[in-house]
């Protein structure tokens, strides 16, 4: 069904891999087109979702050597993200379940940021982040002039952008980029437990934490207030809150089904 990805879904857990792997899963544009496809199809029937990649690495950015991105041999940067990776974060960020990017190897420029558009980023012990836009002349993009400041702090984002430092997956768990890191012996195994846990949890109290946490940049502790309390309500009306609650009180193990 695919060309540039493969879509796996057992379980509850949906898994697109970027799979190009001779150009280190390089963004090509019929990738991106197929990845937004993909993330919409697990949105609508997985209970969350992983991005990850084939090979040796994760992502390795956008594939400037792509002619179908250029207009008369121009590479339109502009048009590119403004119609196709924007919707492509929008779709990732805003997915109603939770997701996960296990980076496998190395992400770099447009392919760092897109790992850090997911929810949680857990990666190898051998992976590594770089911002590596001014080594040719531009920019950071696809989210990582919005991404790295709020998750690094102003300070080190700029540093990591202006020197295009290779960023190690440690030093970016010790930063707060990434949620965490785990040995590149089993590596998948680890992700993979993790998706099963949130596929077994309940997903619209986590649909009410993604909202709730992003909106906190942006209100005043009123406001935050008040949409605690409005999240609070939806969740306690839900079947999985009834269930945690009966599963506490019997001292079990709940069994959510995220309803």
């Amino acid at each position: 069904m695919y060309q540039t990805i493969t879509y796996q879904f057992e379980a509850g857990v949906a898994v697109i891999t970027l799979d190009r792997p001779e150009v280190m899963n390089a963004l090509s544009r019929l990738l991106r087109a197929e990845m937004l496809q993909a993330v919409l199809r697990a949105e609508a029937e997985a209970r969350v979702l992983v991005i990850t990649g084939a090979g040796r690495a994760f992502c390795s950015g956008q594939d400037l050597g792509d002619a179908s991105d250029g207009i008369g041999g121009v590479l339109d940067l502009e048009r590119v993200l403004n119609e196709e990776y924007v919707p492509l974060l929008k779709a990732i960020t805003n997915c109603q379940i939770p997701t996960i990017s296990a980076v496998n190897g190395a992400a770099a420029g447009a392919g760092a940021n897109l790992a850090l558009a997911a929810d949680v980023v857990i990666a190898s012990e051998s992976a590594s982040f770089i911002q590596a836009f001014t080594r040719i002349g531009l920019v950071p993009d696809a989210g990582g002039s919005y991404w790295l400041p709020r998750q690094i702090g102003l300070a080190r984002a700029m540093g990591s952008i202006l020197f295009a430092d290779k960023v190690s997956a440690k030093q970016a768990a010790d930063w707060g980029m990434i949620y965490e890191t785990a040995p590149v012996q089993g590596f998948n195994a680890h992700w993979q437990a993790r998706a099963l846990s949130l596929a077994n949890g309940p997903t619209l109290a986590y649909r009410g934490v993604k909202i709730a946490l992003r909106a906190s940049f942006g209100n005043d502790l009123d406001q935050q207030l008040a949409l605690e309390a409005r999240l609070q309500g939806v969740c306690g009306a839900t079947e999985d809150f009834r269930e945690g609650v009966a599963a506490f009180l019997e001292k079990r193990a709940a069994k959510f089904r995220g309803k």
